[in-house]
């Protein structure tokens, strides 16, 4: 485990799947952990109980709810974006509304609160973004807009890591593949088809996304930086 115990940690959708195993983890770690939750407010008053975190009901398709967010919780020590949604379907078919929500969740929020973060955020800290490995491949149809946004993170981790990089922060983007969540479960019916691409043939735990995640905002990864952390079982290999 990673002592994060004085650090002040915000987690951009943290309720389900991934989200809430980040805030369990950092809240183990000993963190002061925030989190952000849409529209599942039963499950975010029982994990913030459960975890001792605070809870923050804001929509991350909305810049300025996102940016208000960010600005209430700083100065942070760690930024975490998990927040994220996913819209699948023939592009000649599927509604345009869909898409640019899409756009808003899993682009326009982490690039916002990345530099609402960065305002104020002291030398060493940590700004990590969950992506997913369909930035790097994309390997059925209907996932041609999905695959956009997360390439968009990648260019963004980039870019930030070296606006920030001459105070030492930190921006990284974890790209997990197929994992077991509400959205994606290990028995759904697609499960079959996605083991069928992976080199390891199960899906991913969310404990094992925030177990990198911790790695990367601890104090072992300060030299990493503008990188993607494929965590996929061999689906992207």
């Amino acid at each position: 485990m990673t002592d994060f115990h004085g650090k002040k940690v915000l987690i951009l959708g943290g309720s389900r799947g991934i989200g809430a195993a980040l805030v369990r983890r950092f809240a183990q770690d000993g963190a002061d952990v925030t989190f952000t939750y849409a529209g599942s407010k039963d499950a975010a008053e029982e994990l913030a109980r459960e975890t001792g975190s605070k809870t923050m009901k804001s929509d991350a398709a909305d810049r300025t709810a996102v940016i208000e967010s960010v600005k209430a919780s700083s100065p942070l020590d760690i930024l975490i974006v998990s927040a994220g949604t996913l819209a699948l379907g023939n592009p000649l078919e599927i509604e345009a509304d869909a898409i640019d929500k899409m756009i808003d969740v899993n682009v326009r929020a982490p690039y916002h609160a990345s530099v609402e973060a960065a305002r104020s955020m002291p030398e060493g800290g940590r700004i990590i973004i969950i992506g997913s490995v369909n930035g790097d491949r994309m390997p059925f149809a209907g996932g041609a807009a999905y695959a956009l946004t997360k390439s968009a993170v990648q260019g963004m981790a980039r870019g930030l890591a070296r606006d920030f990089g001459d105070r030492d922060i930190t921006v990284n983007v974890i790209q997990p593949g197929p994992t077991s969540t509400d959205m994606n479960p290990e028995d759904g019916p697609m499960s079959e088809f996605m083991h069928g691409f992976m080199a390891i043939k199960r899906h991913g735990r969310p404990e094992e996304i925030a177990g990198l995640a911790a790695y990367l905002a601890g104090p072992e990864a300060g030299f990493i930086t503008g990188a993607m952390h494929t965590i996929d079982g061999g689906f992207g290999a």
